[in-house]
């Protein structure tokens, strides 16, 4: 994850500089989030190519890119915001999974 969130990183100056350069100002946050939520656009409908549910070009090139751009806004929004990805998603992961296997256990013994 270090790694992951020190390339992200390098990458989002980059943005700032061009953007700097290119506009005189760097993205905010919400407009982060707005281009996150293009990408996660564009994911879903490579998705649906990838199901056969539509014609896209790019294949699944374009699939593994899109994956790699919804990462990387999701690393950078985790930096814009200070949370600390790595210990939210494994907090997380132990809540999903003592909620996940209570719900089993459950089905289970009413089976």
């Amino acid at each position: 994850m270090a790694e992951l969130s020190r390339r992200a990183l390098h990458v989002h100056d980059l943005y700032d500089r061009l953007n700097s350069l290119e506009r005189g100002r760097v993205w905010s946050r919400e407009e982060f989030m707005l281009g996150f939520t293009g990408d996660v656009g564009d994911l879903a409908k490579l998705v649906m190519a990838e199901e056969g549910a539509r014609e896209v070009p790019g294949g699944r090139a374009a699939l593994e890119h899109e994956l790699a751009d919804c990462l990387w806004s999701v690393v950078i929004l985790a930096h814009r915001y200070a949370v600390p990805l790595e210990e939210a998603f494994h907090r997380t992961m132990d809540e999903l999974d003592a909620s996940i296997s209570a719900r089993i256990a459950q089905v289970e013994g009413d089976a």
